[in-house]
């Protein structure tokens, strides 16, 4: 068995010879040292017959690895990557189990994209983990398309509030330590695991249909309340244009910190303090962060060159939710965000723009005039349809542009070929 690039887009993340199914991680966390101590299972079964297997795991040290309750032959880690050698062989097909103890200062990886990953602010944690973070603060098969179910349960000092992935299962003190305990049952990709630990105060912003939650500073409710009055409405919005929101809950974090920008994550979105100034100024940042429950949470793709199916989806509900509060309809965007591009460098392939720009704003805004233009080409009706078609059957799974392209094409009455060539397929940017 082979480990190491699963993904040209970020070259030594993920691991082949398995997929995993489910990440137990019990977690203990010192905040005035930085220290972390964690023990994690994985349920994986194995996808072809393999003597040897790796995680990507970054900066922590391992004290011990067994698979299936039995001691492996031998295990180190070498760079970003935890590599094992199993004591005897796993057949493909068959089920089995890796409980890995490890501990250290956990710390951010360092990306092309910038640091990724378990970073302290001036007190307390943030998590994000897009793309490649996850290995900065548990042993993981850290690729978009792997996605388990989760349970995390994290101690730390308890002045703190601990929010992570999914429903608090439980909750205990001890001494001056506080066990937090989540549980994630639906598919969840590496990136979009996190832990946020601050000194929060939790705020009900609603109950029905979604219930909907913020954990923030005292300092900042006032103006949160503002900033982000109207989600509820961006919610029956979103659940309307889309289909139904694909999570148990959804909960807001804005830390004491500011942030360059917003943060995604499964059930969760983060902000920073900066985002909050009593006058909704980045309330498109509440839409966007929102819209990628359904469109990168839910649905996620299996390999990063499809990122415009992230991006260019969550930009576009920034527009919808501007026509339907009142304010630029999608097409005065469109049109607005267009001339910009027309003015860029066209050198950028929306379906597969390459690392480097997988993250620049012209794949966000590229992607969601597309979708403009889709609309707009098939109707209103047909394109809305379509929408919650694909938010429903692709549900907690991982999707590319081909299974977006070829649903589309059962919802219009004339070739979509020429759209897509123009727009996915060509780095000249056509006329609107």
């Amino acid at each position: 068995m082979k480990s190491g690039q699963t993904d040209r887009y970020v070259p030594g993340s993920g691991n082949s010879g398995y997929r995993t199914r489910h990440y137990d991680l019990v977690l203990t966390y010192r905040m005035g040292s930085n220290r972390l101590e964690g023990v994690a299972h994985i349920d994986a079964v194995a996808t072809e017959q393999i003597d040897r297997l790796s995680l990507d795991l970054a900066g922590l040290k391992v004290s011990k690895v067994q698979v299936d309750g039995h001691r492996v032959a031998k295990f180190g880690v070498r760079g970003h990557k935890l590599q094992i050698r199993l004591a005897r062989p796993i057949a493909r097909g068959d089920r089995f189990g890796i409980d890995v103890t490890y501990s250290g200062n956990p710390r951010p990886v360092r990306s092309r994209w910038g640091d990724v990953g378990w970073e302290e602010l001036t007190e307390g944690v943030i998590v994000a983990g897009q793309p490649n973070g996850a290995a900065s603060w548990f042993p993981c098969n850290d690729h978009p398309s792997d996605k388990a179910s989760y349970r995390i349960s994290v101690t730390t000092d308890s002045p703190y509030m601990v929010i992570s992935n999914g429903s608090l299962a439980d909750r205990r003190s001890r001494a001056s330590m506080t066990t937090w305990v989540f549980v994630h049952p639906q598919p969840m990709a590496t990136y979009l695991a996190t832990v946020q630990i601050g000194r929060y105060e939790m705020v009900e912003i609603a109950t029905k249909p979604v219930r909907q939650r913020a954990a923030l500073p005292h300092s900042l409710k006032a103006g949160f309340a503002t900033d982000f009055g109207r989600q509820t409405r961006m919610m029956a919005c979103f659940t309307e244009l889309f289909g139904r929101y694909p999570f148990d809950a959804y909960t807001v974090v804005v830390v004491d910190d500011p942030l360059e920008i917003p943060l995604e994550a499964q059930g969760l979105s983060i902000f920073g303090s900066n985002h909050v100034d009593g006058i909704r100024t980045h309330e498109r940042l509440v839409a966007h962060e929102l819209a990628h429950q359904w469109f990168g949470n839910s649905l996620t793709v299996a390999a990063w060159q499809h990122i415009w199916l992230n991006e260019g989806f969550a930009c576009y509900a920034e527009w919808l939710w501007s026509e339907n509060s009142g304010g630029q309809s999608a097409d005065q965007w469109a049109r607005h965000y267009h001339q910009k591009l027309v003015s860029s460098p066209q050198n950028l392939l929306l379906a597969d723009p390459g690392p480097r720009d997988m993250f620049d704003d012209r794949v966000y805004k590229r992607g969601a005039i597309t979708l403009h233009v889709l609309r707009t080409t098939i109707g209103d009706d047909k394109f809305f349809a379509l929408l919650r078609d694909w938010t429903n059957r692709y549900r907690n799974g991982t999707v590319v542009t081909d299974d977006f392209t070829g649903l589309a094409a059962n919802y219009a009455e004339v070739s979509l070929h020429p759209l897509w060539n123009a727009w996915l397929f060509s780095t000249g940017v056509p006329p609107l």
